[in-house]
This record gives C-alpha cells, structure tokens and sequence, in this order.
C-alpha cells in the first residue's frame, strides 16, 4: 500500500468495484430497522430479508440479483466496551455485496481478494493475507489455496461455533436458512503485536491479525436433527451470497493506524474534545474522548434519520447512548452542553455519503444541547441523592454495589464518580456487587437486543413455511366466507382447535386488516357450522400471510373448515381516525410549514395519536386552525379514493411518503378529492396508505383535538377524536363545565371572571399567611436569637432551635437567619417534621459538612436527608429525637 486513502475514498472504490462486477449500487436503509424484530439496522443484510427468503430482487423498478452498499448499523448488545476497547463501535459501516441465487462462493472469493490485493483498489500485502474456513469447508479451501494461491498454512479450519451463521446452527438451529462462512484476516505486523497466526489459533485474540471481511455462504436448510440428534443440512434449492467488510477496519489498515479511533474520521473528533476539555488524549482518561467521539458520531446518525429521544423503543436506546457521552464528557469536566459541537467534525467527516446529516445538522445540534442540558441537571440530582447515601454512614463503611448500581441505571449516575465521591466520605464501594448488578442487567438487555437469524426471521417462520399470500378484501368488504388454511399455536402447526383455545388461524382470504401504517389490527368473529369464535386482533407476516388471533367460544375448528369472517362494527369508527390523521397531517403542513415530518402514529377506534417533528409547542390559535382545516374538509363532503399505481408515479404526482418507510415498486395511493383554502394557499391531502378509509370525508364526522404535548426533542404528539368520540367529548366537557359554574355560582360564560377574582384572593391570602409565619418564627427566635440553644461540637459553634409551624421554605429562611444573628459556624432549625442545616463558608473550609451532619441526625429522627456541605435537608417523623442525637453526632 503506498496511498494512504481516506475512509470516504475506501468506500466510493468499494462500491465502484462491485459496480464494475455487475451489482447495483443501492443507498445505505435508514438506521431504523426495516422490520419490527430489531430497534436499529443490525446488519448490511437485513433491509434484504425478504430477497433472502426467495422474493424478487427488484429495487425501485430495476430487477437485479446483485446488489452492493455501504449501510451504517447499530449494535448496543456490549455497548460498555465501547471506548474501553479500541475496536468496539456502537455504530459501524458495513461494506457488502449480496447475491440472490447467482453467483456464490467461488465468485465471492475471487472478487474479495482482487478487492483487497489490487494494486488499483486497497493495495494490501498479498503475503500478510490469512483467512479461516469451516472445519468441512473443503470447497472453500479449494478455492484458496488452488485458485488463489494462498499458502494452506494462511489457513486455519475452526468449528460451527466460530465459522458458520448462525453460529452453532448444525447442533443447535435454529432451523432455516445456514451457512459456513470464510473470514479473511491481515497481519498487521510486529509493531502491533508479538503473536503469530499459529497463536491465534489458540487465543482468538489479536491486535496483530485483524479480521476485515467476513464471507457468509447461506447453502443449506438446517431441519430437525435424527432421533440421535445427528444434524440434517439439505441444500437449499437456490444460494446466496452475503458479505460483509467492516470500513472501519479496512480503514485501519489502509492508514495504517493502531485504532478504529486513530482514522480520518476518528480522529479530528477527538482531538477536538481533548482541546474542549483542556485534557490531552492520554492515559486512562482516553477511554472517555473515545466514549463521546464514538456516541457523538452514532447518535447524529441515529438522530438524522429521524429518531427522536425518547423513553420507550428506540428513542430509549438513543437516549441510553447519548447520556453515556455525556457522563464521560463531565468527567473530562464538562458542566455545560458542550458536546454539540462536536457535531459539525461528524457531518463533516460523514455526510459525503449520508447527505440526510447535513441536511438535518441544525435538528441534530439542537437535540444534542437539549439532552445534555436535561442530563447535566440530571447528574446533578445524582451526586445530591449519593450524598444523602454517604452522609447517614460512618467513614470506612463500604456501600452497597446495589446502591451504587441504582445510581448508575435509574439516574444515569457514572460509577466512576460514585466512587470518587464516596472516597471523600472516607467510604468505599462494593465494587464486586456493583458489577454483578451491572453484568445481570447487562444480560438482560443482551438477551432482548441478540441478533441473529431466528430474531430477524420469525419464530413462527417454519410453521407457516409453504403457505400462500393471504387475499385480502377488507377495503370492500367487511363480511366474506373463506376456508381455515392453517392453524398455529407456539410455532407449531395444530390439527384442531376446541372450545377455550386461543390459537393463530390462517384464511384463505380475509375482510380483517392486518395492524399496520399506525392502524390497528381489526377485531371480529368467524363462524361456522357448529361454533363461533372471537378474532382478537390481525397481523401479516412479510410475505403477505395475514395472522388472525381467534379464541374458540364454541365447537371445533379444523384445517379445510369453511368459515365466515365478520369485521366488527369498530372498523368504521377506525377509518374515520385514520382519514383523520391524513387531514390532520396535510393540516399541520399547512398551519406550521413543510418541515412537519410525520414521526409515528397510532389510528385505533377511539382515538387517534400523531407524532410530528416540531421545535415548539402548537399555540392555541394554531391548534385552532388546524381544527379548522380539518372541519372544512368533513364539510366539503369530498370523495375519498385510493388506486395502485407505480411509486415513482405517486411520488411525481405530489404524493406524501413517510421518512424511513419501505415501499413496494407498486404503492397504494389515498386521495382526498378536493382541497381547502388558508392562507391564501390550497390545500390538498394524497399519501401513500395500505390503510382502511372512509368514503367521503363527511363520513368523518366531529372532528376535535384533544391536546398537543412534547414527546421528545423536537418531536410533538396530538391526539385527536373524531365522529361519535369528538361529540361524546365535547358534551362531556360541556357538562363538566356547567358542572363546576354551579359551584361556583356562576353561568359557563362567566367562569373565566369568577376563576380570576378566586385567584387574586387566594395571592392575597398567601401574602397574608407568609407574612405572618415570618412573624411567628421571629418571635420564637426571640428577635435576636435569645432563645437559640448553642454550643461547641466537634471544633465548631452549632445554634439549634426547634420552631412550631413552620416547614420547608420558612424553614430553610430561618436558618439562613439564625446564622446571620447567632454568629455560628453551623445551625440547625427543626420543624414538626422537617430539618435544615447549614454551614458557613469558614466552617465548610475547615472540615464541616451539612450533607453528612443532616444523615446523622434524620436517622435518629426516623427520616432520610442529605445534601451538600454547606446545606442539607431532611424530612423526619420526631424532631425532638433528631436534635437530641447532635452531641453524638460530631
């Protein structure tokens, strides 16, 4: 290699190369995932599951069973070695090429070894080149050694568990679609280690040969063992192809730097935070320039595609990546948003390829600074809520690794500052429990995050292998007769169903809308001669089999049983909600601009919910147009229809797509015939919707929006009513507020007059009670402190008084009074049920400490405090008990 090439040139001469061999250059799927069993985009192959189980390869119009791209991926299973290692990513591109029953193994070995070796493309050392095969691979060792030319002890042959996917399937499954796979290794040289190949052999372990590419051959389909539990593989009637070359390794190599962090991309990002932070990139601190240059540059990806943070799902994830960044930028001492700035370095260094960052930058800084400003408020209740831990303990007592875990998961707070803090107390940490407790949560989240092919495929996948697209006739009607196709239950196919079951019915076809598009699955009945049963909801797998959940009420169901299927009267009330959201979504462009982006959506029976980007909450007068766009359209009465037509036609005629969203080469287009003025602009609403409509828009009915509320960063949420909902509503507030007129003797009218003067009379009554808890405290402190008890504790002055009537902020002010007229180094004012101690800025800097003094004293008082050196806080259930443990407490 005598050109060092940059990650963003690896990756064009990439994607050039396979072009050159016949693939078609596709984009990198959005970070979110292309089905529901996984949050993020987890591998190069997932956005082509469905190619991979035997659909056509045509993408947006062009047929090719050659495919290549660059997708960015995110992985958060061991996100905790991120930045502690130096090749841990929690977001990487992953280079791939893909063959849907053309080429295979030969092909994809030759063309990844012209990739890597060719002078014109990487330029790597043929002779460093290393490579491991399945153990019975002899195929693949064939065409290493015979056709390439790579020396047999470059090679080494390992088990299922290292060199096939999924890893172990032979012996273990899942059944379905295996493979053996090849990975291909670089010797980096003596300068990155002392080991050889023969000890990667033993060890698995190398800085020295690094793995850049792995092979992956799909060829066989794995099916239940022999009664000796002997593993049957038969062919698969077609193979394919699917690869996968991490950048950031081949970067690595290329550049010919130690580190995924050392790279053109890494690199000015971390340098960036050493100059922000004032601490050089080095030493043990290093390992938290990592951590935020590494969740900078994925939680701007994550960001651009359009998730929000959130505390659900995805946008919980998100949120869990970021906040780890922002815990190690404040130990690098950061206590003001600061790591948005990093953001531009990652644009920069990324969007020649992924253009949506740039073009959302502005989106992304703003997510990026109001997270962190919420989290450092955060961080700072944290060491607040460890102090009142702290305080309650005598020095050289450990606390709990539970305790320092709770700190860590339920309030984001780092352990590393756990135990900084807590060696100020002169207490330690049960460091031992505290990774226990991290090392079972950290199963638990590994065990919902896996990826692998039975996650992404379905469990349910080889019971219903084999079965037709179901029909599906719902858009017109609403009652059909059809025939039990098959019925499943835990995976398995079953002969019959008896009364009281619950099972999963497959029909030949169906008037049941399958949940998706925000709408709910549709509920009903299927009967037939001699028993009924209730239809709980409806799903659809990938290749069109629609999944109805039916519980047997009476008689037996059976495989080739004719039935009736009747959609229950809920699906109207559904298609008024779901014509609503369209109208509701064109209405909001309309009244707040065209950078509202839908972000979710749920249409249900009773109501409707609609999430959209937007930097600020909905003023009532926008709230009320948008209601009254909305109207106008129900008003108008215009015809609603929808037809199929090619996508880019749709998109060309003004269709609405949604960000993220997978289409079909044909689409189903949603149509409102007619359009409404605003502004001096017309109107119009046209979506791509596989949903249930109504007819006309007047079917609609009252149409009310219920509220606006923020959801996440950028992202707010309506929900909305319409038809018999909107008017039960309405006329349940209306009753609602002539309800509480009454009370107050008034009309509806005057309600706003009557609740405004109530208001000013209580102010007044406020001022007149805060007034004279000042007085009473004043008289129990006798003017000047006469009646104060104080005395000498522990090489301090200490002032005590217990006042009657008086909690919270009365008592916080007068202690900050009593240590105004006592002349005392440390005071402390009792209530009934509260305590409040404070120190002076001379006491704190000769060794007092509120926080610690307060958990003495509430723990004899029967409560908990805590707080910080010069004041602190508790709540206690005998106050006289707390004041007499402060001669002991010193």
């Amino acid at each position: 290699m005598t050109v060092s090439l940059t990650t963003a040139q690896i990756r064009e001469k990439y994607l050039q190369f396979f072009e050159g061999k016949g693939h078609l250059r596709l984009p990198s799927y959005s970070t979110v995932a292309p089905d529901p069993t996984t949050l993020f985009t987890v591998a190069g192959m997932q956005p082509f599951k469905d190619q991979f189980m035997g659909a056509p390869a045509v993408f947006d119009g062009v047929a090719n069973k050659r495919v290549t791209t660059a997708q960015k991926c995110v992985r958060v299973g061991d996100i905790e070695n991120v930045g502690r290692t130096r090749r841990h990513l929690s977001l990487f591109e992953m280079m791939g090429n893909f063959s849907f029953g053309d080429y295979f193994k030969r092909d994809a070995i030759h063309w990844a070894w012209e990739f890597l070796t060719g002078a014109e493309w990487m330029g790597m050392d043929a002779s460093k080149m290393y490579v491991t095969i399945y153990k019975d691979d002899e195929e693949a060792f064939t065409y290493w050694t015979q056709e390439i030319g790579l020396d047999a002890s470059h090679i080494h042959r390992f088990d299922a568990d290292e060199n096939f996917w999924p890893a172990n399937a032979p012996l273990e499954g899942p059944n379905g679609p295996c493979g053996p796979c090849s990975e291909i290794y670089y010797d980096r040289g003596p300068k990155y280690g002392e080991d050889t190949w023969g000890d990667y052999f033993q060890t698995r372990e190398s800085a020295r040969f690094l793995e850049v590419w792995n092979l992956v051959f799909p060829q066989f389909d794995r099916q239940e063992p022999l009664a000796d539990g002997t593993p049957v593989l038969r062919d698969l009637p077609f193979k394919n192809i699917d690869t996968g070359m991490g950048l950031e390794r081949v970067a690595s190599v290329v550049q010919d730097v130690p580190d995924f962090y050392s790279n053109d991309v890494f690199a000015p990002i971390v340098a960036r935070v050493a100059e922000l932070s004032g601490k050089p990139y080095e030493g043990e601190v290093s390992v938290s320039h990592r951590v935020v240059a590494e969740h900078l540059r994925s939680v701007s990806m994550i960001l651009a595609d359009g998730t929000p943070f959130s505390n659900t799902g995805r946008g919980y994830t998100l949120r869990k990546i970021m906040r780890r960044a922002i815990r190690h930028g404040y130990l690098l001492g950061f206590r003001e948003p600061t790591l948005f700035q990093l953001v531009p370095l990652v644009v920069e260094g990324m969007s020649s390829a992924y253009p949506e960052l740039r073009d959302n930058q502005a989106k992304v800084e703003a997510s990026v600074k109001a997270e962190e400003e919420r989290f450092l408020k955060t961080l700072e209740g944290g060491i607040q809520r460890l102090g009142g831990l702290l305080s309650g303990m005598e020095r050289g007592a450990v606390l709990s690794g539970q305790d320092a875990f709770v700190l860590y998961d339920t309030y984001g707070f780092p352990v590393d500052l756990t135990l900084e803090i807590a060696e100020e107390y002169g207490i330690t940490v049960d460091e031992a429990g505290y990774a226990e407790s991290l090392e079972n949560a950290q199963e638990i989240a590994r065990a919902g995050s896996k990826y692998g092919k039975s996650e992404l495929f379905g469990g349910n996948q080889e019971a219903l292998e084999g079965l037709a697209r179901t029909e599906f006739v719902g858009y017109d009607e609403l009652s059909v007769e059809a025939d039990v196709v098959a019925l499943v239950g835990a995976g398995e196919r079953l002969s019959h169903l008896t009364a009281g079951s619950e099972a999963t019915v497959v029909l030949s076809r169906t008037p049941f809308y399958a949940e998706g598009g925000g709408e709910v699955g549709d509920t009903g009945r299927l009967e037939w001669d001699g028993g009924a049963g209730i239809v709980r909801d409806t799903r659809k797998t990938p290749q069109g089999v629609f999944l109805h959940d039916v519980l047997v009420e009476q008689g037996e169901l059976r495989e080739g049983v004719r039935v009736r299927g009747v959609v229950s009267g809920e699906r109207r009330a559904t298609e008024r909600h779901h014509t609503a959201t369209h109208l509701l979504h064109a209405a909001l462009r309309a009244v707040l601009g065209d950078g509202v982006a839908q972000k979710g959506s749920l249409v249900a029976p009773d109501r409707l919910r609609f999430d959209f980007s937007h930097g600020a909450a909905l003023t009532a007068q926008e709230i009320a147009a948008v209601e009254l766009l909305v109207s106008r359209w129900v008003s108008a009465n215009f015809p609603v229809t929808w037809q199929e037509m090619p996508i880019a036609d749709a998109k060309a005629a003004g269709a609405t797509a949604l960000f993220g969203e997978k289409y079909g080469e044909t689409v189903r287009v949603v149509r409102v015939g007619g359009s409404v003025e605003y502004a001096g602009q017309s109107v119009s609403s046209m979506e791509l919707c596989g949903g249930a409509h109504v007819r006309r828009t007047g079917d609609i009915g009252a149409f009310v929006i219920l509220g606006d509320e923020n959801v996440a960063a950028g992202v707010r949420r309506i929900e909305a009513l319409a038809g018999d909902a909107a008017t039960a509503w309405v006329r349940e507030r209306l009753n609602a507020a002539a309800k509480v007129a009454s009370l107050l003797n008034t009309g509806v009218d005057g309600l706003e007059a009557r609740v405004s003067g109530l208001q000013s009379q209580l102010k007044a009554a406020e001022k007149d009670v805060a007034a004279v808890k000042r007085q009473l405290a004043e008289a129990q402190m006798g003017g000047g402190g006469g009646a104060t008890q104080t005395r000498e504790l522990g090489g301090f002055k200490v002032a005590a008084l217990k006042l009657a009537g008086l909690e919270g902020n009365e008592l916080r002010g007068a202690a900050d009074k009593l240590l105004d007229q006592s002349g005392a180094d440390m005071v402390v004012v009792a209530g009934e049920r509260g305590l409040v101690v404070k120190a002076t800025k001379d006491a704190v800097t000769r060794g007092a400490h509120a926080g610690q003094l307060i958990g003495k004293l509430a723990a004899a008082g029967g409560g908990k405090g805590g707080g910080r050196p010069d004041m602190a806080q508790a709540g206690v259930t005998d106050a006289d008990a707390a004041l007499g443990a402060l001669d002991t407490a010193f």
